[in-house]
């Protein structure tokens, strides 16, 4: 159902797009939006190593969830940084591409307890982000996205 890379060498390890996955902190979350148009944006994540899941917050209300709730088919990209060698000008940078399907959760004690392992990507401060649960998570929803397809490659842009 999904395809292959067409350059098998540039495909990267499931370990390593697991590594991506966990470690950078957003991506660009494609939904079919309006009148047959892709709509992307970006998000912060959270991979749980545990179910091999993704998971995203977002409002209650607006364009993403409207089309969630007509498709619930998506695509989920992350890159890293790059780098580069030594005296060379190419970047090379590692992509993952996740497609799936998304869940929306509505689970009080299930949001509050994603959005704190999401919210320590980015910061170890427990009473900032237990404040900012307290005071935002009754007006939060979960994105859960379940994998069908997870593949990486890594480009050098020369």
């Amino acid at each position: 159902m999904f395809r292959e890379l067409a350059r098998k060498k540039k495909k990267l390890s499931q370990e390593e797009c697991v590594r991506l996955l966990t470690q950078e902190p957003r991506g660009v979350l494609s939904v079919q939006g309006d009148d047959g148009y892709p709509y992307g944006m970006p998000m912060n994540h959270f991979y749980h190593s545990e179910d091999g899941c993704l998971y995203f917050h977002c409002g209650k209300a607006g364009h993403r969830l409207d089309a969630l709730r007509r498709s619930d088919k998506v695509s989920f990209c992350v890159c890293d940084q790059g780098y580069r060698q030594e005296g060379d000008w190419a970047l090379t940078v590692k992509s993952v591409i996740v497609f799936g399907r998304i869940t929306i959760i509505d689970d009080l004690d299930a949001v509050s307890r994603i959005t704190a392992m999401l919210s320590r990507k980015f910061t170890q401060d427990e009473a900032y982000i237990q404040g900012e649960i307290e005071q935002f998570a009754r007006n939060t929803l979960l994105l859960h996205l379940l994998p069908e397809h997870i593949c990486g490659k890594v480009v050098v842009e020369s």
